[in-house]
């Protein structure tokens, strides 16, 4: 019963931890992209599908980066593989949406990231990489 248990709580645990990974490594992207806003402002304004391709290949350039600090998982991965590359990102691109709508509400400008789209391509790249080469 232990097992099931610590199973259980892994396969809970671990999308929730890549979420905040993604986060983390979401927010250092936004704060880059706000230092250099002249390099980002013509990804805000290319066509959405061509934006989402961008930002999900920083995300797996980020997932490379975090491999560096973070070379295993997070948690033991659980025994549904790949359940973190499905609920992170959603989770990740929920948060950023919700990080946009709340600047927007206070009528502060908002970068691409902050948007569910971008946010998730960002976190789906970094999963995926994440999910393939953690050990």
């Amino acid at each position: 019963m232990p097992e099931f248990l610590f199973e259980l709580l892994a396969a809970i645990l671990e999308p929730f931890l890549e979420a905040i990974l993604e986060l983390v490594a979401g927010a250092i992207l936004d704060v880059v992209s706000r230092l250099v806003s002249g390099a980002f402002e013509a990804l805000d304004e290319a066509p959405p599908f061509a934006a989402a391709f961008i930002y999900g290949v920083l995300g797996t350039f980020a997932g490379g980066c975090s491999l560096l600090i973070f070379p295993r998982h997070l948690v033991h991965p659980s025994r549904v593989p790949g359940i973190s590359v499905v609920l992170s990102p959603l989770l990740a691109g929920a948060a950023f949406s919700t990080l946009g709508g709340f600047l927007r509400s206070r009528k502060k400008e908002t970068t691409g990231i902050e948007s569910f789209r971008h946010g998730y391509a960002f976190a789906f790249g970094m999963s995926v990489v994440r999910l393939l080469f953690a050990r």
